[in-house]
């Protein structure tokens, strides 16, 4: 696999789209931190690390409105391997007028957008949910 973090938000995307409770996914710093990140904005209900048989597994469970309506609506990767997007603090784009974030992996750490333009650190771009 080649880009383990569009893996992720794809099977977090179908499992959204298939009204799936959860969906689990193979684990790694970078993936639970962009998921931590996503459970602080409200995207996304809980995730827990677990162990399986062999690898560690990230357990992302989703979250759901009235009428099973899922609390995110779309996902796109930004920066891939082939193309790289890195973004200066004041360059940082608001997604969906602010309805949305940017998640950006920064020497601070990753994080969302708006830590990233309060603390004055731009990054690589990783990806957009909203």
């Amino acid at each position: 696999m080649t880009d383990p973090i569009a893996d992720m938000l794809t099977r977090i995307r179908n499992a959204a789209l298939a009204r799936h409770d959860r969906t689990d996914i193979p684990a790694s710093r970078m993936k639970a931190a962009v998921a931590q990140i996503l459970k602080s904005e409200g995207f996304i209900a809980d995730v827990r690390e677990a162990e399986g048989e062999g690898a560690k597994k990230l357990t992302i469970v989703l979250k759901y409105g009235r009428d099973r309506q899922s609390a995110i609506d779309g996902v796109r990767r930004i920066s891939r391997p082939g193309r790289r997007v890195y973004v200066r603090h004041d360059g940082i784009p608001r997604v969906r007028s602010g309805l949305g974030i940017s998640i950006l992996s920064t020497s601070h750490g990753i994080m969302s957008d708006r830590d990233a333009r309060r603390m004055k650190v731009g990054g690589e771009l990783l990806c957009e949910v909203w």
